[in-house]
């Protein structure tokens, strides 16, 4: 028997990876990089995304970092020229970026907050995909595009009801692009993470505590995610090894959903 040598999961791929300062998106930037890709991190906070990736470049691996805020079209535009001016290409993007709701019923939410909830978690992503599509297309020229949904978006909200809507919305936007961009070589997916221990969650313990608590007990698996366990979907997603993988909306739940 000989030694087989596993090529890194995302060798030599440039990966473009929105809300990468902390949480999932700090996850995968350093997943991916550990994986071969080199990284652009794009978030609003300068000093998360300057500390991650200089962590990742502590540990071998290729990163830089932009400033990147989702509600604006030409914040996003640029994020994505970036990754093609440092790198010289793009071949994969995880539009991992997002804002919570005030937890609460839907007539509760005050309709500043419903924009602004649709403009980051819908506008956003779609944005994104605009720009990475034709950065793909002008460079690498096949590629593949992850959206991070939510379990929440698969069965009824009542605690987040706009994000839960923004986000069932993004899988209709994953699913029609992975049908329109398919044809040339661009596959479009979607994970849709359960309950996961990141600053997000943190913040909805602390407006409605216990709430982790409710929701791991829902959990068949009896626990919630660490960010890497979801980060770990998104990179396969990515990675040449999902090559006949498309349009799918991926449960990463912990059988929440089964």
């Amino acid at each position: 028997m000989t030694n087989a040598t596993t090529t890194a999961l995302l060798a030599d791929k440039v990966a473009f990876v929105t809300g990468a300062g902390r949480g999932i998106g700090a996850a995968a930037a350093r997943l991916f990089a550990r994986e071969g890709a080199r990284v652009l991190l794009a978030a609003r906070t300068e000093a998360q995304l300057k500390a991650v990736t200089e962590e990742i470049r502590a540990a071998g691996g290729t990163a830089d970092h932009v400033r990147c805020d989702l509600s604006d079209p030409e914040s996003v535009r640029a994020a994505v020229d970036r990754a093609v001016e440092l790198y010289g290409r793009l071949d994969v993007a995880f539009n991992n970026g997002a804002t919570i709701q005030r937890p609460g019923p839907m007539d509760e939410l005050p309709e500043s907050d419903f924009d602004h909830v649709l403009a980051v978690n819908l506008k956003g992503p779609w944005l994104a995909m605009n720009a990475e599509i034709a950065a793909i297309r002008a460079t690498a020229g096949t590629g593949a595009i992850v959206n991070n949904s939510s379990v929440g978006s698969l069965m009824a909200n009542p605690w987040l009801p706009v994000y839960g809507a923004a986000k069932r919305a993004v899988n209709s936007l994953t699913a029609s692009a992975a049908a329109t961009y398919g044809p040339e070589g661009i596959r479009v997916n979607a994970i849709a993470p359960g309950t996961t221990l990141t600053e997000m969650i943190d913040e909805w313990e602390t407006s409605s505590p216990g709430i982790v608590d409710q929701l791991t007990a829902r959990t068949p698996l009896g626990r919630a995610a660490a960010p890497e366990e979801i980060a770990q979907a998104a990179a396969w997603l990515l990675s040449d090894r999902a090559s006949y993988v498309t349009g799918t909306v991926l449960r990463v739940d912990g059988g929440m959903q089964a």
